[in-house]
């Protein structure tokens, strides 16, 4: 345990410890901080604790205004800051608890910063790698018979986002405008989204990148996944809609995705891993592993309407409804030689669970319109109003004690008028 004092529903727990960049009135830099509790440890105050065989080498990454030169360090780097955390954070040592002075400059508290984004993110690949959600969206657009494509259950797909509008949880969202054809029968029309959604996703960034050329094994996949985030992939269904073919989502997705501010480490997951789904038919070679990568986090959205006065949770999934693994994910885009790079961003796409609470969408959760969700007082949405504001939350249950993320939020903004 620490001397740092952690509530059992906080989710930022001892055996947590993730990674973010934040500032202060005080003191506008962005710089890394690691979160547990209340409390923020910044790590340029004490990067001359990190004595270790790598780090000894590398402090000045704690200097720097993104994880991206940490998480370029690789692996052993990685393991030997937590492991290096968790002995000044502890209840039995005395160098951090016992320094008055040392104290006082290395920690802030959550409520006094301000968060930014984790890390200056190259790219952004999306991946479409809940079965469940596959399988809903397929029905509705091409029939039972015909939801998942070919290739579905041979390969995780995915496609290339736009790495510029992602943003940091707090960053309102305004509504698109754009191309929508409501009417098969007559000609596209322009104007703000009517079906703009939310996506309950998760994202993990890449640490070590790889040569281009030089395909990353799935064997080593896990030495080049850094950790996660939550993430809304927020979407204009009907822009998207009339958009889509035949190159795939742009104007519908491209306008703002939102992340979680703070990283969690790969190995504060790993205790919560669960048997990999089954697969049939069984994955190509280059797909496969054996060692346990679906992860037990349970997560929640909720949505407040601007007249609620509470918000109302409108989806209970969990991140182990994944057929995919994040494994699998990313030994899939490298196979053909493309390289990724530290601080690259891969979502897993919408996650959606077998039954209707855990749809991870607003067009799954209102089919299509076909039905309402209900936020209760009165309060209905098939999708999003201008002034809603949607939270994403997610952790880990231990004994006593949480593996989170923090929230995931943002605000819709009324469209720009043109």
């Amino acid at each position: 345990m620490s001397f740092i004092n952690v509530d059992a529903a906080s989710d930022f727990s001892f055996q947590n410890l993730p990674y973010g960049i934040f500032s202060t009135a005080e003191n506008t830099k962005h710089r890394i901080g690691v979160a547990i509790g209340d409390q923020i440890l910044d790590l340029s105050v004490v990067k001359s604790l990190f004595q270790g065989p790598v780090m000894s080498k590398h402090q000045d990454v704690f200097e720097q205004t993104t994880l991206n030169a940490f998480m370029a360090l690789g692996f052993e780097a990685w393991r030997e800051v937590r492991r290096t955390l968790q002995v000044l954070l502890a209840a039995n040592e005395s160098m951090l608890r016992d320094d008055s002075s040392l104290r006082s400059r290395a920690f802030v508290h959550q409520s006094a910063a301000t968060m930014h984004l984790p890390a200056d993110i190259g790219d952004y690949t999306d991946f479409y790698s809940s079965r469940d959600h596959a399988t809903n969206v397929g029905t509705m657009f091409r029939g039972k018979e015909n939801a998942l494509m070919p290739n579905w259950l041979r390969l995780p797909v995915g496609y290339h986002g736009r790495a510029s509008s992602i943003i940091v949880s707090g960053t309102p969202i305004r509504r698109p405008s754009g191309q929508m054809r409501p009417d098969q029968k007559k000609p596209p029309v322009f104007g703000p989204s009517k079906q703009l959604d939310i996506e309950l996703e998760m994202a993990f960034f890449v640490g070590g990148g790889n040569q281009l050329g030089e395909p990353i094994p799935i064997d080593k996949a896990h030495k080049h996944i850094f950790g996660m985030v939550l993430m809304n992939d927020w979407s204009a269904r009907d822009i998207q809609s009339w958009e889509y073919v035949p190159l795939g989502p742009f104007l519908g997705k491209n306008f703002g995705t939102t992340i979680s501010p703070w990283v969690v480490p790969m190995e504060a997951l790993l205790p919560f891993a669960e048997a990999n789904p089954i697969q049939d038919p069984e994955p190509l070679s280059y797909l496969q592993h054996q060692d346990a990568y679906t992860f037990n986090i349970n997560l929640f959205v909720s949505l407040k309407g601007q007249d609620m006065e509470e918000a109302a949770t409108i989806c209970r999934s969990n991140y182990k409804y994944m057929y995919w693994t994040m494994k699998q994910q990313l030994t899939h885009h490298t196979v053909n030689g493309c390289n990724v790079r530290p601080g690259d961003l891969l979502a897993s796409g919408t996650i959606s669970g077998p039954d209707p609470e855990s749809f991870g969408s607003m067009l799954e959760l209102s089919w299509r319109e076909t039905r309402n969700i209900d936020l209760g007082g009165g309060e209905t949405r098939t999708f999003l109003k201008d002034e809603d504001e949607v939270t994403i939350t997610g952790y880990c249950q231990g004994d006593g004690y949480r593996v989170g993320f923090g929230p995931c939020m943002g605000t819709v903004l009324p469209a720009l008028h043109h």
